[in-house]
């Protein structure tokens, strides 16, 4: 349709139609959310988010889909509809290590603006007054643990969606010793809630009574009837009962269902092994006999476990990170004789080197203990402290080449030469766990053919290299949405954009595996290697994931002298298979680790308490069978009965949703572009049917000019989307816009292709209506566009030829008669009114019936657990009968005749209980009951939007 064809009542309809609100089980509920994301949606993730939404009663739902499949863009969906329907208190609460990634995913997917909010940011927000950070106008995102710390805080919040990532960390929560979920699950208790976990049943189905416990703690009754009734798995009957529970609450999709939408790539694990210099294995072992002495004065008593780690790292690391690391102790120690307020704490002067250190302490949970006045004994253990520490650091100072490092320059070639197998770009990334070792592996790099083409990434890209590309990328993209006006989050882009562009390798430390996309490299170099599992699976995911089209390399270095190490790596790659295979790290173990810190924290400890090779075997043995103990094939098989359906099933649900919601998005994007180019006129410039140039501005407002794309192209424009500021101007200028009632001809003859539809109408004309009717019911509303019309010989106008009556171009005939109702057109309007207050009906009722059936279950179950105790009693009443008839002196008898008499007034007593007990479990279902019905009352209202005569040429 030409720009000058539409007219303004073709732009009223359709803007109403971009911004109706639509039913929480429809597909089309999504579809301004599917316009808006600047991401391609697979349909598994499109059926999950309307998984989320199904039922409006629902306390929330968990996501299970297996790893890989795209957890984070799910929930972002269900983030960005909630945030479009103005319902914008969300919290996200994530691993510490998985907080950037959040807040990188949600604002250039999904636009959403998002805060971190962690001590800092939190007690800065304080100082500026605002007294109550967690409420704000952005996504809020923080970790289990920040959470946790302000739990009262969060209470106090009506949240309109929590959604909680990793969520297996909350299974346990059905032991009261369980101290971080129990108070995660009280202080959210009324908010709705989504639940992200890959594992939603791991070694226990106790674990699951728990995960789902926390979402609503009426899907089961108490933990005594939970386990009662579904103990024995063995039972198929039972089985089917737990999973009937289940399926309005948990939804999962495995890798192999969704094959069609989704090209997996293989990871290919290359191995470099190296030998360090007699140097290099003296420094390690003095530092480690060092860390293992029982009383460490460089090393703060309340955080000792904590630096310890630290240290081990950076020694594992290479000697430059180690010896900024003892300046920085024997400094401290120095400071700590000299100033009487003590130094500053370790942990700053660690962090600058070692950036994870932030992020690790938040789940360490030590605290620095005030100083102590000093002894003259502790002055000289400081002093002799003081002198080994310096005695290490020369050591470490006076070697100049570190054996990784030279096997780092082994190992490109060998990488770069399978990329090139593969026909991968010549690109690597490197990651180290220090900054320090960053500066060294750019040395080491100098001499090398990739010398001109490397670009650093940490946490401040304060050197003058990535200073300049940061310039010169402000430069290029100056005026479009790149832009952010946030220089971490511009800076991260420009050094992204530079690797993508020019780059052939990226030195990154930990700040480079959070929340970038690098699908274009598929060389994964790990000079360090982390010991958590679950950081190094979010390494390889930088480049292993959507979007990669070749296999990823992965190297990883061996030392050859080093028991622990070794054991550690075998660990990691045969437990954990974190290197090759096409899907990385299994559910089953990722999941039964729970805390990758936790996990880390083990190794430390091996590491300190071994000294032999047996020690460290044994040691390691034992890790691996706890692990392996925790993978039960029963809970696998369980997993795979209670939430996995049949995979022809799936596929055709899958199959469908990727037909509707590609016609939804193609339906809006058009309509949405028509819109625009009318609304805007001779202020815009349009180039094709997705892009125009705005020229200038008919609007107030920030809105700048230049090019304007929609979502998933180029990414150079600006992304035209129905929440971007210059949409929203568009859409309340049609809406609002007030419409005499007119003359409309429609001209089929000038519409390309053929209607087969409308075509009899061609030659006739007639009246028709479009107005807004809205329907609140389970605080919720729905609108629909009501189109009626009739021809002048009384032919009445099904929706849908009204529908396509506006896809055609138009000529308005200014007709100011005003247009009295049609008897025809109110009576198809009451009538379609009438529908939809049914239809409406008898879904909500289905909703409500579901509801029902849920608390008679809960009921059921509680009622389980008070008649079970009066069975345990009979049991006992008649034992002390028979033993009673069975006694053969007189004593015996009446001391048995006594118990009796005794079990026979508890049974009394558990009678009136269960009777008062049952009761009041009526009168709670009643209540719920009452609220529910109360919910499902409908208010109504109507707003006429268009009125004419219409004519079909």
């Amino acid at each position: 349709m030409n720009s000058h064809t539409l007219t303004p009542y073709h732009a009223k309809y359709f803007a109403h139609e971009l911004t109706k609100r639509c039913p929480s089980d429809s597909m089309e509920k999504l579809a301004g959310a599917l316009v808006d994301a600047q991401v391609d949606l697979n349909p598994h993730q499109i059926e999950a988010a309307l998984f989320a939404f199904r039922s409006p009663l629902s306390k929330g739902a968990i996501l299970a889909d297996e790893v890989g499949l795209g957890k984070t863009i799910e929930a972002g969906l269900v983030l960005s509809q909630k945030w479009a329907e103005r319902k914008r208190r969300v919290l996200a609460i994530t691993p510490s290590n998985l907080r950037k990634q959040w807040h990188q995913e949600l604002q250039e997917k999904f636009f959403l603006p998002c805060r971190i909010l962690e001590t800092k940011s939190y007690n800065a927000a304080v100082r500026q007054g605002n007294v109550r950070p967690f409420e704000c106008s952005d996504v809020v995102i923080c970790s289990y643990q920040f959470a946790r710390s302000k739990a009262g805080e969060i209470s106090l919040v009506r949240w309109d969606l929590v959604v909680i990532d990793e969520a297996h960390r909350l299974r346990n929560v059905y032991k009261p010793t369980n101290v971080i979920a129990n108070t995660l699950k009280q202080s959210l208790k009324e908010a709705p809630k989504l639940l992200l976990t890959a594992t939603p049943l791991q070694n226990s189905l106790l674990e699951l009574y728990g995960l789902v416990s926390v979402v609503d703690d009426r899907i089961f009754g108490d933990l005594k009837s939970f386990k009662e009734q579904f103990a024995n798995l063995q039972n198929n009957a039972t089985f089917d009962v737990l999973k009937a529970r289940l399926q309005p609450l948990c939804k999962r999709t495995l890798r192999r269902q969704v094959l069609p939408y989704v090209r997996y790539t293989k990871r290919l694990p290359i191995v470099q092994p190296f030998t360090p210099a007699e140097s290099e294995d003296r420094l390690y072992h003095l530092v480690s006999d060092y860390l293992r002495r029982d009383n460490l004065q460089a090393l703060p008593a309340s955080q000792r476990s904590l630096m310890i780690l630290v240290l081990r790292k950076l020694l594992a690391s290479s000697s430059f990170a180690i010896a900024g690391a003892l300046e920085s102790m024997s400094g401290r120690l120095r400071d700590r004789l000299r100033l009487a307020e003590g130094p500053k704490p370790l942990e700053e002067a660690l962090e600058e080197d070692f950036e994870a250190l932030d992020e690790i302490a938040e789940e360490w949970e030590e605290d620095e203990a005030p100083p102590e006045p000093l002894s003259e004994a502790d002055r000289k253990a400081i002093q002799q402290e003081i002198d080994d520490l310096e005695g290490f650091r020369k050591l470490a100072v006076s070697i100049t080449h570190n054996a990784k490092g030279q096997a780092l320059l082994t190992a490109l070639r060998t990488a770069f030469a399978k990329a090139a197998e593969l026909g991968a770009a010549q690109k690597a990334i490197i990651f180290t766990e220090s900054r320090r070792t960053q500066e060294y592996l750019l040395r080491v790099l100098t001499d090398s053919p990739w010398k001109d083409h490397i670009v650093l990434f940490n946490g401040s890209n304060n050197d003058e290299k990535s200073k300049q590309i940061y310039l010169e990328w402000l430069s290029r993209h100056q005026g479009t949405d790149r832009v952010t006006g946030s220089r971490s989050a511009d800076m991260r882009s420009a050094i992204v954009d530079y690797f993508k562009d020019q780059g052939q390798i990226m030195i990154a430390t930990e700040a480079g595996a959070e929340g970038i996309n690098l699908q274009f490299c598929s060389l994964v170099v790990n000079y360090d290697l982390p010991w958590n599992p679950q950081r190094i699976e979010q390494r390889i995911g930088r480049c292993h994931r959507y979007g990669q089209k070749h296999d990823v390399v992965v190297v990883n270095f061996l030392n050859q002298t080093n028991e622990a190490d070794q054991h550690v790596f075998r660990l990691l790659s045969e437990k954990f298979q974190l290197f090759e295979g096409v899907f990385g790290t299994s559910d089953e173990v990722l999941g039964a680790i729970e805390s990758g810190m936790d996990f880390e924290k083990r190794i430390a400890d091996i590491y300190q308490r071994c000294r032999t090779p047996e020690e460290i075997k044994a040691s390691f043995d034992q890790l691996q069978s706890e692990l392996g103990a925790q993978i039960d094939e029963a809970m696998t098989r369980a997993r795979q009965l209670l939430f996995e359906h049949f995979d022809d099933e799936v596929r055709e649900k899958l199959r469908a949703s990727d037909e509707r919601s590609r016609l939804y998005l193609n339906r809006y994007e058009r309509i949405l572009m028509q819109l625009t180019r009318y609304e805007l006129g001779d202020h815009a410039e349009f180039l094709t049917d997705s892009s125009f140039r705005l020229k200038s501005c008919p609007f107030s407002g920030d809105i700048p000019l230049g090019l304007y794309e929609l979502p998933r192209r180029s990414g150079e424009a600006h992304l035209y989307r129905l929440a971007h500021p210059l949409a929203e101007q568009v859409l309340a200028q049609a809406k609002n816009r007030v419409l005499d009632p007119t003359e409309l001809s429609f001209e089929y003859s000038k519409h390309d292709g053929k209607v087969s539809l409308i075509q009899p109408l061609i030659g006739k004309s007639g009246v028709l209506s479009i107005s807004r009717f809205t329907v609140e019911a389970l605080d919720q509303a729905e609108d629909y566009l009501i189109c009626a019309g009739v021809t002048d010989h009384g032919e009445v106008l099904d929706e849908d030829i009204i529908h396509r009556l506006f896809t055609l171009p138009a000529r308005v005939h200014h007709s100011t008669t005003a247009l009295s109702e049609h008897p025809i057109i109110r009576k198809q309007t009451e009538e379609r009114q009438n529908a939809i207050r049914r239809q409406i009906s008898q879904r909500n009722a289905d909703f409500f019936e579901a509801e029902a059936e849920k608390l008679d279950a809960w009921a059921d179950d509680l009622k389980l657990g008070l008649e079970r105790e009066i069975k345990e009693l009979d049991r006992q009443i008649k034992e002390a009968r028979k033993a009673a008839v069975a006694s053969l002196t007189l004593e015996e008898k009446l001391a048995g005749q006594k118990q009796i008499k005794a079990l026979e007034t508890e049974r009394g007593k558990h009678r009136r209980a269960l009777f008062d007990a049952q009761d009041e479990i009526d009168r709670r279902r009643e209540q719920f009951i009452a609220e529910i019905e109360g919910k499902l009352q409908q208010r109504v209202f109507t707003e006429p939007l268009v009125s004419l005569r219409w004519r079909l040429m």
